[in-house]
């Protein structure tokens, strides 16, 4: 025979008022699950955008050295100083074409602020209030 002490069966009522306790614990514990998930989800997240950011700094770093070597291979049939003036200048075309390109989006796009929902939402409210009738945009 065990030594353990036998439990009493224990009563209906008692087993519907032990409900709200078991629900909180319950509750309380996939509240920790959630909150753990959530925790090991964003550290992968964040070594993930560490890596990425770091494969960004090995590409800038690329970038300088494929400057270089088209100075360098310029350099063949010119001056080196007027090879690194040309490609200063390409880069430079390049940098105030994508400027400007985003100058034009910018300017096209416009104030980031909502007009049409805020003109629709003043409509329905003088609507709401009586001052006027809601008319379709």
């Amino acid at each position: 025979m065990s030594d353990a002490p036998r439990s009493r069966p224990r009563g209906f009522f008692r087993l519907v008022g032990d409900i709200p306790e078991l629900v909180t614990e319950l509750v309380q514990r996939e509240i920790e699950l959630v909150k753990t998930e959530i925790v090991a989800k964003l550290k992968g997240l964040g070594i993930g955008a560490g890596l990425l950011a770091g494969a960004v700094v090995l590409l800038l770093a690329m970038l300088g050295v494929l400057l270089t070597a088209a100075i360098l291979a310029l350099a063949l049939v010119m001056p080196g100083w007027l090879a690194a003036l040309l490609v200063a200048a390409v880069l430079l075309l390049a940098a105030a074409l994508l400027a400007f390109l985003g100058y034009r989006r910018l300017v096209r796009t416009g104030s980031p602020i909502p007009t049409e929902s805020i003109d629709s939402l003043q409509r329905d409210l003088r609507a709401i209030k009586g001052i006027g009738k809601r008319s379709k945009p």
